[in-house]
């Protein structure tokens, strides 16, 4: 197995993606914290060290949000190596029992205009987002507000609400105008 990772930068200078030459995961995947990390053997180890705030896991890339103590050019080359090397071993990525339906998935429940949303979402704004190590889930939509949740190099970053306001907001509106407002919870 040759994996190869590319470090990139993201529009949040505390995070940094490492894109991943082949798919690692089936979903995207949050943690918060170390306390989340359990349902994440890769995601345990990169809490293994002290300065990692949070991970994030996408299908081809892993996002790491860093305490403001430690500096980047410490750090990108010891987890690039860190993550390849837990990949190539052949450990599981997110734990087999963990798997669970993701927000952005359809619901028999679901409204027209929900099933409207989720699409837009899917299909334009994830991949655009993802491509920064990013995510954003739906939330809900209720009095003609759509909520969403900022996810992976998004939360914290200098720049998220000009995206959901001037991109997401914008670009939701112009394709259902029902939409009054997009929040991020």
């Amino acid at each position: 197995m040759n994996i190869q990772i590319t470090v990139e930068t993201t529009p949040n200078p505390a995070t940094l993606k490492f894109q991943i030459s082949q798919k690692i995961s089936d979903s995207n995947d949050e943690f918060a914290n170390s306390g989340d990390a359990f349902r994440s053997p890769l995601a345990s180890k990169l809490f293994g060290f002290p300065w990692t705030s949070r991970v994030f896991i996408g299908t081809d890339f892993v996002t790491v949000t860093k305490q403001d103590w430690v500096d980047w050019d410490i750090l990108a080359e010891p987890l690039s190596g860190l993550i390849k090397e837990h990949i190539e071993s052949g450990e599981p990525i997110i734990s087999a029992m963990s798997q669970a339906i993701s927000a952005h998935g359809y619901s028999e429940d679901d409204s027209p205009i929900v099933r409207q949303i989720k699409q837009i979402l899917n299909n334009e704004i994830r991949p655009a987002v993802a491509m920064d190590g990013g995510d954003i889930e739906f939330v809900d939509y209720k009095d003609q507000i759509l909520s969403l949740q900022m996810k992976g190099s998004c939360v914290g970053c200098p720049s998220s609400s000009a995206t959901l306001k001037q991109g997401i907001e914008v670009r939701m509106r112009e394709l259902l105008p029902e939409i009054k407002e997009v929040v991020a919870v």
